[in-house]
């Protein structure tokens, strides 16, 4: 994977995330995964990137 491909479709400021491109503000995979860790969501800090990997 070349992780300083930038996905302009899906922007991402985690810069500690090991998908996160380098030179850019943006993902660098071709999809994501978003999931929830609450039962019955109801505000955006209730949502999670399931693709988030640690960088190493």
């Amino acid at each position: 994977m070349d992780k300083s491909r930038a996905n302009h479709s899906i922007k991402c400021t985690v810069q500690q995330c090991a998908n996160h491109c380098q030179s850019e503000q943006y993902c660098s995979l071709d999809c994501i995964t978003v999931g929830t860790h609450e039962m019955n969501p109801t505000v955006d800090q209730c949502t999670d990137c399931k693709s988030f990997q640690l960088k190493k």
